[in-house]
């Protein structure tokens, strides 16, 4: 296997044996970045320390061979807090996912009387803090992300009252708004980088005074990722993301292969299955273990 960096840009030369074995390049940077590390580590910690039951609400991260493996362990996953006991067993702990929660979800888990542990990505922190601050000085905030994905429920519960949702450029003509409003937009932490640019520029265009966040809101990993990405495909023939089918990042660098001119492109779980055919189809194939898959898979 060939490990490539994004600044290595050749693409080989065609394979004169047609049957020749499939070269596989691996992207780079690749496996966990240090968001979901934290995550992980934090159910660890609770169930290294817990006298009750350990509950963690929502995928720990979008990795369901992480979720198997704490399972193993003994944590519970649910998606609410209504499915926890009430009132729950002594020494009761629920852990927030990395994608993090609303106010009143933390609210509700408080209320409750349960021991909470929070392993929200501080990305994704850092964005709640702007959409309160937003928020709070009377901005309209639009929040650019993918309809029902976690992060995008519990940032738009920061203040309900004052946030909509944006998925693309037609969302923004579409939008009730005066060209006059006070606006200001955050963005869903692990979008492609490219797929926000055509959003922005048309709330920058609709919106004179629109305010933005004072730094990226996407994730720098996520971007590593994707300009890793950018770079390999124009060396390959076929892309495999080792990733989860419900990963924002996975679906995001697959679609971005797509884009660059790498039809056969696509997300896998472990086990990885040389029998699904996608070996056999290009010459050269590279897969980038995203920092959703640890790094022991990319071997």
């Amino acid at each position: 296997m060939t490990t490539v960096n994004p600044s290595s840009r050749s693409r080989p030369r065609p394979l004169a044996d047609e049957s020749a074995a499939t070269t596989v390049l691996l992207a780079s940077p690749r496996s966990f970045c240090a968001g979901v590390h934290r995550a992980i580590e934090a159910v660890e910690r609770v169930l290294d320390r817990a006298t009750g039951p350990v509950y963690v609400r929502k995928q720990i991260v979008h990795n369901r061979t992480v979720v198997a493996e704490l399972q193993d362990r003994g944590a519970i996953f649910v998606d609410e807090l209504d499915e926890i006991p009430d009132p729950p067993a002594p020494g009761a702990v629920v852990v927030f996912s990395a994608h993090g929660v609303s106010p009143a979800v933390r609210a509700a888990a408080n209320g409750r009387g349960l021991e909470v542990v929070d392993a929200t990505c501080p990305l994704v922190t850092k964005v709640h803090a702007e959409a309160a601050r937003f928020a709070g000085r009377g901005d309209t905030v639009l929040l650019i992300g993918h309809l029902g994905h976690e992060e995008t429920d519990g940032t738009l519960g920061v203040a309900p009252n004052s946030m909509l949702l944006v998925q693309n450029a037609d969302d923004v003509t579409e939008l009730d708004l005066p060209e006059d409003a006070q606006v200001s937009y955050l963005t869903q932490t692990t979008l492609a980088v490219d797929e926000t640019t055509d959003v922005i520029d048309a709330l920058r265009k609709r919106f004179p005074k629109l305010a933005e966040p004072p730094t990226e809101d996407i994730c720098y990993a996520t971007t590593n990722r994707q300009r890793a990405v950018e770079a390999i495909v124009r060396r390959c023939d076929a892309l495999l993301v080792v990733g989860s089918q419900n990963s924002s990042n996975s679906q995001r660098l697959v679609e971005l292969a797509r884009r660059r001119g790498t039809p056969h492109s696509s997300s896998t779980a472990p086990p990885i299955s040389t029998r699904t055919g996608w070996t056999r189809r290009p010459r050269s194939a590279s897969r980038p273990a995203l920092r959703l898959h640890p790094g022991w898979l990319s071997k």
